[in-house]
C-alpha cells in the first residue's frame, strides 16, 4: 500500500487520477502522443482547457461577469501580478492621482499574507500599503482571525487583499457568516461606491468548499498543488473590469506589467499566450472531472468538515491530557492544515517517527514554526483521516 501523504504541498492526489494520468502520458485522447509532448495549440488540448474551465465555473457557480484564466508562477507569482494589474486598473480609473495617493489594503493573518504585503511594498511603486488588520498581538505568532471591530479598510484602495487559509499557521476564515472568525464582508460595503477591488488568495483551500461572496471579488487566485493538481499551474477567477489594458495604463504613468503577468494578455489568448503547464492542466482536469462525479464542491465541503472535526476533537482530547497544544485559537482553525505542538522532551520526534512507521508521512510542521501539521486536502479520504485520528488517540493514551 502507498503511504498516506499528509504533506502541505505539493500534496496528495487521488490514486485513480494518477493511474489515468499515466495513460495520458503515453497517449492523450487517442492521439498516440503523450500530454506532456502534444502541442498546446492542438484541438485536443484546447478542448481540455475549455473543459477544465467549465468544471470550475459550474462547481463554484462562477458568474459570467468573471473570466477564468490559467497561468504559471504559483500564488507567490500573483503577489506581484495582482499588485501590477490592480494598480493599472486604478490608474485608468483615477489618472490624476499621484502615486502617493494610491493605497493597497492588506489583511494580515499569517505568514503568506505577510509575504504578500511585503511584495506589494516592493513592486507597488509609490503606492502605500495600508494594513487593514494584523492578527499578531504583542509580537506573538499568528494564532487566529481578528475580531471584526479590529478591521479598518481604506476609502478607495486599489485592492483589498486577504488570504483565506494560512497554510503555515493553520489559520482560516470561517465559512459560517455568523462566526466572529468569518471575513467581514459587511464592512466593505459600508459607505463604498462601485465594484469592490477585493482579492482573495485561496491557494490552499480552492475547491475544498464554496467561496463566500465570490461574485463580489475582483480576483481570486490559487496555486494548484493543494487540492487540484501538481505544482506549476495557477488558477485565476478575474472580474472582467479588472482585465484592463495595462499598456494604456503605462502611458498614464503606471508601472509596465510583464506580458506573462498581464491578465488581459492571458485572457485574450484563452490562457494559451505562451506554452502553458500542460501536464498540470491535464491532471487538474482529471481531478475536477472526478470531483464532478462525486458531487462537486458541495460533496467536499461536507467531507472536509467531517475530517477536520475528527482531527480537532482528537487534538482537544490531547490538550486535556497534556500531550498536545494547539497553535490556533478555537474557531479560527483551518480545515486544510491542523497545526499543534507535541509536549515533552523529544516527544515530537517520537510522534513523527512512529507515524511514519505506520505509513503516515509528511506530518512535520513548516520549518518556520515547527510542530506538527496535518494537511487534509481533498485527496485525503475520511478513512485516511480516521487512521491519523486513531494514531493521535493511541499516542495520547501512551503518553498522558
Amino acid at each position: 500500500m502507498r503511504p498516506i501523504n499528509f504533506g502541505a504541498g505539493p500534496s496528495a492526489l487521488p490514486d485513480s487520477v494518477l493511474q489515468e494520468a499515466c495513460k495520458g502520458l503515453l497517449d492523450f485522447k487517442g492521439t498516440g502522443i503523450g500530454v506532456a509532448e502534444i502541442s498546446h495549440r492542438s484541438k485536443e488540448f484546447t478542448s481540455l482547457v475549455a473543459e477544465l474551465e467549465n468544471n470550475i465555473r459550474s462547481q463554484l457557480d462562477v458568474p459570467p461577469t468573471h473570466k477564468i484564466i490559467f497561468t504559471q508562477g504559483g500564488g507567490t507569482g500573483q503577489f506581484s501580478a495582482v499588485v501590477l494589474n490592480m494598480l493599472a486598473r486604478h490608474r485608468l480609473l483615477y489618472p490624476d492621482l499621484s502615486d502617493e495617493q494610491r493605497v493597497m489594503d492588506y489583511v494580515i493573518t499569517g505568514s503568506w499574507s505577510k509575504k504578500a504585503a511585503e511584495e506589494a511594498r516592493r513592486v507597488g511603486g509609490g503606492a502605500s500599503v495600508h494594513v487593514a488588520v494584523d492578527a499578531r498581538k504583542d509580537s506573538k505568532p499568528f494564532d487566529g482571525i481578528p475580531a471584526h471591530k479590529d478591521f479598518s479598510f481604506s476609502a478607495d484602495p486599489a485592492l483589498i487583499y486577504y488570504c483565506e487559509n494560512e497554510t503555515v499557521d493553520g489559520v482560516q476564515f470561517s465559512n459560517n457568516p455568523d462566526s466572529p472568525a468569518s471575513f467581514p464582508f459587511h464592512l466593505l460595503s459600508e459607505g463604498r461606491k462601485g465594484l469592490l477591488p477585493l482579492v482573495g488568495d485561496h491557494s490552499s483551500s480552492f475547491m475544498s468548499r464554496k467561496i463566500p461572496h465570490l461574485a463580489d471579488h475582483a480576483v481570486i487566485f490559487a496555486g494548484a498543488q493543494k487540492n487540484i493538481g501538481p505544482a506549476g499551474l495557477t488558477i485565476l477567477i478575474v472580474r472582467q473590469d479588472c482585465v484592463v489594458d495595462v499598456d494604456a495604463a503605462a502611458k498614464l504613468g503606471a508601472a509596465p506589467v510583464p506580458i506573462t503577468m498581464s491578465f488581459k494578455a492571458i485572457a485574450d489568448a484563452g490562457s494559451l499566450y505562451n506554452t502553458p503547464s500542460t501536464l498540470p492542466l491535464y491532471i487538474a482536469s482529471l481531478v475536477l472531472e472526478r470531483s464532478k462525479g462525486l458531487g462537486g464542491v458541495e460533496y467536499f465541503e461536507i467531507i472536509n468538515g467531517k475530517k477536520a472535526g475528527k482531527v480537532y476533537a482528537a487534538l482537544k482530547e490531547g490538550e486535556e491530557k497534556g500531550v498536545f497544544r494547539s497553535k490556533v485559537r478555537e474557531g479560527s482553525g483551518s480545515w486544510m492544515n491542523v497545526v499543534f505542538d507535541v509536549l515533552g522532551d523529544n516527544a515530537e520526534s517520537k510522534f513523527l517517527a512512529s507515524a511514519e512507521s505506520q505509513g503516515m508521512k509528511a506530518l512535520k510542521g513548516h520549518r518556520s514554526v515547527g510542530g506538527i501539521r496535518i494537511s487534509l486536502y481533498n485527496a485525503i479520504t475520511e478513512e485516511q483521516t480516521d487512521k491519523v485520528v486513531a494514531y493521535m488517540k493511541e499516542f495520547i493514551a501512551q503518553n498522558s
